[in-house]
């Protein structure tokens, strides 16, 4: 069965983007971009490369692990704001959303249906894991739905922002079990989380 991945990037003190929502690793971001992080992205996650980056760095490979992406609105937005209408156009690109009418790409699936549901459905059909790539309200609704979570966690704290979770998520505990991690010599630290049994 297919599982549902949250493959995001935080800080330590748990935050995936500063107080306005911006993208941390836009022009103005404040998101460290050191070279080994990058590598690491291109040989162990090169599916979850935007199609700018997958071009700037000629990356043609189709990846392994994901087939599907996840968005909330905002998320989404972010990258149209900047003229981009799919990201991820090797991917099945799903936007969740209920003020949304029409997709500005032909591509991106608009999803205004509940996404535990969605989610319980694509979980049934075939096919590699389903990455969500956030943003934090979307994360929140699926918080039990979350099979493992791959943190990239950078060298940073920035005090408050945008948490990897909406306090919207019920609090409901989860017990995890490391079951792969890589340092890199920038300071960056890559954490697998499989959801524990029971």
């Amino acid at each position: 069965m297919r599982r549902l991945v949250y493959y995001v990037a935080t800080t330590p003190d748990g935050f995936i983007a500063g107080p306005d929502g911006a993208d941390p690793t836009g022009p103005n971001g404040f998101w460290p971009i050191a070279e080994d992080y990058v590598r690491h992205l291109v040989a162990e996650y090169p599916e979850t490369l935007p199609v700018q980056a997958r071009q700037a760095l000629s990356v043609t490979a189709e990846g392994t692990r994901f087939d599907t992406v996840l968005e909330g609105r905002r998320s989404y937005e972010i990258g149209l704001a900047a003229g981009v209408t799919d990201a991820y156009p090797h991917l099945r690109h799903l936007v969740f959303s209920r003020s949304m009418t029409e997709s500005p790409d032909p591509a991106v699936e608009l999803v205004a249906d509940d996404p535990v549901a969605t989610v319980r459905e694509l979980k049934r059909q075939d096919g590699k894991d389903i990455w969500l790539i956030g943003g934090a309200e979307l994360a929140g609704s699926l918080y039990t739905e979350i099979d493992v979570l791959i943190l990239k966690i950078a060298p940073l704290t920035i005090g408050d922002g945008i948490p990897m979770f909406s306090r919207k998520a019920a609090f409901d505990p989860r017990t995890w079990t490391l079951t792969d991690h890589t340092v890199l010599g920038s300071g960056a630290v890559i954490l697998t989380y499989t959801r524990a049994a029971g």
